[in-house]
């Protein structure tokens, strides 16, 4: 048993069962990428926040691999100038979701559950997501994921002090763009419902991003493998239990691993 989040992590590192689909999110009026499964009704579905001055390509991979595990995840291309509106930035997270929740996707007419959605970023879209979440009305936002989050005009920690629904924020342990004590960290511990940090060894702020980019002569940190991996991993293991439903997966969620070492949990009485 003691292996079993071990073997999880492992698991969930691979690309899931579903064969999946790439979509353009401009055929209905926002720019942007949707990844889904090929078939299914009545999925999940997550909205994903690109970081400061990143197009959504550097996390095609990310996106593809949540999909294959069965997860609708759609990236919208805006705010991604020098001097982002963190505000609409997450107005458009929410628009995404509208998006995928509305329409029918694929050629099989594949179908997202309402009660199913997310939203999860990196940096400066890690906090958009937060704000996102906060929003009032439809769309209801039931999980939050980020990795490397920095903090946003409004304040992602302020949101976050408003937030019940279940949240999961990876530090990056060199991030010198959005360091993890000013940011994820007052994120998580701003945090009105359930919550867990995990820090991620030797990741720098653009550890999780993908492939070769100008912005990495400007932006401090270069892609990372391990970082990469374990995102997935943890990202497809918190939608798929807090959206999906899938119970199997929380012990990979409660374990303090080697590759993401547990900071916070709040779920566990004090």
């Amino acid at each position: 048993m003691a292996s079993k989040p071990k073997q999880m992590l492992e698991e969930l590192s691979y690309p899931g069962p579903h064969e999946v689909l790439r979509g353009d999110l401009a055929l209905v009026g926002l720019p942007g990428v949707v990844f889904t499964p090929r078939e299914g009704r009545n999925l999940p579905a997550v909205a994903f926040g690109h970081g400061w001055l990143q197009p959504p390509g550097r996390y095609r991979e990310l996106l593809r691999h949540l999909a294959s595990w069965g997860i609708v995840a759609a990236a919208p291309a805006t705010h991604t100038g020098p001097l982002p509106s963190h505000r609409l930035f997450a107005a458009d997270l929410r628009s995404t979701l509208d998006v995928v929740r509305g329409v029918r996707l694929g050629p099989d007419g594949i179908s997202v559950d309402p009660e199913k959605l997310g939203a999860a970023g990196h940096g400066i879209g890690g906090g958009a997501a937060v704000l996102a979440a906060a929003g009032e009305g439809e769309p209801h936002v039931r999980a939050v994921a980020t990795v490397a989050a920095a903090q946003t005009l409004p304040q992602a920690t302020t949101a976050a002090a408003t937030l019940d629904v279940p949240g999961l924020h990876l530090a990056a342990a060199q991030d010198l763009v959005a360091p993890a004590t000013g940011n994820a960290e007052a994120i998580a511990k701003a945090w009105a419902g359930p919550c867990r940090l995990r820090t991620l060894p030797k990741s720098t702020h653009l550890g999780v991003t993908e492939g070769a980019h100008w912005t990495q002569l400007l932006v401090h940190g270069k892609p990372h493998r391990a970082t990469q991996r374990a995102v997935r991993a943890l990202f497809t293991a918190f939608f798929l239990a807090e959206l999906g439903g899938a119970d199997r997966y929380r012990p990979l969620l409660e374990a303090d691993l080697k590759a993401a070492p547990l900071d916070l949990d709040n779920r566990v009485p004090a």
